[in-house]
Parts: structure tokens; C-alpha cells; sequence
């Protein structure tokens, strides 16, 4: 059987360690990378040079920057009474996709994840009470992931934020529409009952 040559090989070690990329799927991107012209394959090792020396952590919100402040800390339109937590700057990017959110984000890098070894020292949390001691905020809005860690995560911070004047308020959860009860799995159902609103 044919060896691969050591390059090669190493790229497909690198590509594999990537999340979600397995051996086959490493070996399809370092066939593609042969593939494709120079100047393209370099591109993309530029880009993943400028990210590793450009990118950092918001020195407010933990998003990601490219300088000392993210673009949402610095936008004067954002409502600056309004504070949304979230794990990693990706939920931040969904929510703000989606378009409804004109406040300010906290992002946690993380949560907290006893079995894993994650404790509240490991994350941005610290920061985040400093943050609302000093700030105005009238409402801290809870969007960790609807998971044990999350909700877990979202119950430590509560409880380290009850001390000052903010309502603390979590994302609505339930059944979307145009889904079926019986397909609906036992954690939505508990919180759509749990949730429920006067019709």
C-alpha cells in the first residue's frame, strides 16, 4: 500500500483534530486544498494566521474583537439598560441574527460543567457582576443553552446578581409552531406547561 508523504499526512492530522471532522472527512479537505490553485490554499492559511494574531476577547462583553472593544459594546444605538448572557460569542451571532435584540451582551465562554472540570472560576462570570454592579441595567436576560449545564449556569448567576436592583429574566421556551404534541420531546413539553401564559 502506497505511504502518504509526511506533508500530507500531517495536514490530515491537523484537519482531523478539528471538531465535528473525522479521518475521512480530513482526508477530503487535504485532497481538496491539493486541488485548488495556490493562491486560493494560501488564502486560507492567511486567513487562519490573522485570526490566531488579530482576534481576542471584548474587554467589556468577551465577544470577539479585533480591537480593545467589539463593535456591539461600541455602538452608542444598542440599549444600554438591557443585558443578555450567553455561553459563546456563536449564540451571541444567533441571536443577533436573528434581529429582535438591540441590547448588550455578556458572553460566558462557557459554563459550568462539574464533570468536565468547569467551575464559575473558569469563566467570565467575575467580570459579569462587576459589569452590572457598575452599570444602569434594568433587565439581565438568562440565554444559556436550555440544557442541565446551562440551566445550572443560569441558576449560579441568578443567584450571584439577586443582590442588585435588575429583573432577571430567561428566554422563553415551549413548542413551536406547527409542531406536533406527540413528536415534541418531554424536556420542550415540561417547559411549555411550566411557561404557559393566560390565553
Amino acid at each position: 500500500m502506497a505511504e502518504l508523504s509526511q506533508s500530507v499526512s500531517d495536514l490530515i492530522d491537523h484537519l482531523e483534530r478539528l471538531p465535528g471532522i473525522g479521518r475521512k472527512s480530513a482526508e477530503r479537505l487535504a485532497y481538496h486544498l491539493l486541488r485548488v490553485n495556490k493562491t486560493e490554499a494560501l488564502a486560507l492559511a492567511d486567513s487562519i494566521r490573522n485570526v490566531r494574531e488579530n482576534v481576542h476577547y471584548c474587554s467589556v462583553c468577551y465577544n470577539l474583537a479585533e480591537s480593545n472593544l467589539c463593535p456591539i459594546c461600541t455602538d452608542s444605538r444598542r440599549d444600554h439598560s438591557m443585558l443578555c448572557i450567553v455561553e459563546q460569542p456563536r449564540d451571541l451571532l444567533a441571536l443577533e441574527q436573528a434581529g429582535y435584540f438591540k441590547g448588550l451582551y455578556h458572553v460566558l465562554l462557557g459554563r459550568i460543567a462539574p464533570l468536565d472540570g468547569i467551575g464559575p472560576d473558569q469563566l467570565s462570570i467575575d467580570a459579569l457582576v462587576e459589569r452590572v454592579r457598575r452599570g444602569n441595567f434594568a433587565e439581565v436576560i438568562m440565554a444559556t443553552n436550555p440544557t442541565v449545564e446551562g440551566d445550572g449556569t443560569a441558576l449560579y448567576i441568578s443567584n450571584m446578581l439577586a443582590e442588585f436592583p435588575v429583573v432577571i429574566t430567561r428566554l422563553a421556551r415551549g413548542i413551536t409552531s406547527g409542531s406536533v404534541l406527540e413528536h415534541t420531546n418531554k424536556e420542550i413539553l415540561a417547559d411549555a406547561l411550566s411557561g404557559r401564559q393566560k390565553f
